[in-house]
């Protein structure tokens, strides 16, 4: 089976290989740096789009290279408001070869003020993380979850059950048209 993933970034293609090797055996999963056509840092809805996105653009890739591929997933992290708070997460995409698209999201965790205003301001919730931290490329590594859980979780923990979670209406077509 070919995976195709929205992303070169490791985190996230480790991620899809480890939700999908939960149901389905001999998984090549291979990553694309593709357009997701939202802001850098998206919010609420933007994300969803973002995520699905993510999967029209690895669809072409698979025809444009004829790769045969399976499934394509985009994972997009973003910024909602809800309950007079500021969460981050991630969106997931899954769609098959036919064309059927499943969603999940990863858990939701709240951000502090300090690092609103900066997004606000115009930089991406990795940026500001790696200025918080004084490292580059947390988005690569535990992000911004890592940081606030004390290392108890990862960005790829985060995104494992959004995967999963996506892949529901592939699961039990019977109850999804």
């Amino acid at each position: 089976m070919i995976v195709l993933v929205g992303s070169k970034n490791p985190v996230k293609i480790e991620a899809v290989s480890e939700a999908f090797k939960k149901y389905f055996k001999n998984i090549e999963t291979l990553g694309f740096e593709v357009d997701s056509k939202v802001p850098n840092q998206p919010f609420n809805d933007e994300t969803f789009f973002g995520a699905q996105n993510r999967t029209f653009e690895l669809k072409k890739i698979n025809e444009q290279q004829k790769l045969n591929a399976d499934y394509f997933i985009g994972i997009e992290g973003g910024i909602s408001y809800n309950f007079n708070r500021w969460f981050a997460y991630g969106a997931v995409c899954v769609m098959n070869s036919k064309g059927k698209k499943g969603f999940g999201t990863s858990a939701h965790f709240e951000l502090p003020e300090k690092v609103i205003k900066e997004i606000k301001s115009g930089k991406e919730l990795g940026h500001v993380m790696d200025e918080i931290q004084n490292i580059k490329n947390t988005k690569q590594k535990k992000g911004a979850i890592g940081y606030f859980t004390n290392g108890k979780m990862t960005r790829k923990d985060l995104y494992i059950p959004a995967i999963v979670t996506a892949l529901i209406p592939f699961l039990h077509k019977e109850h999804f048209n």
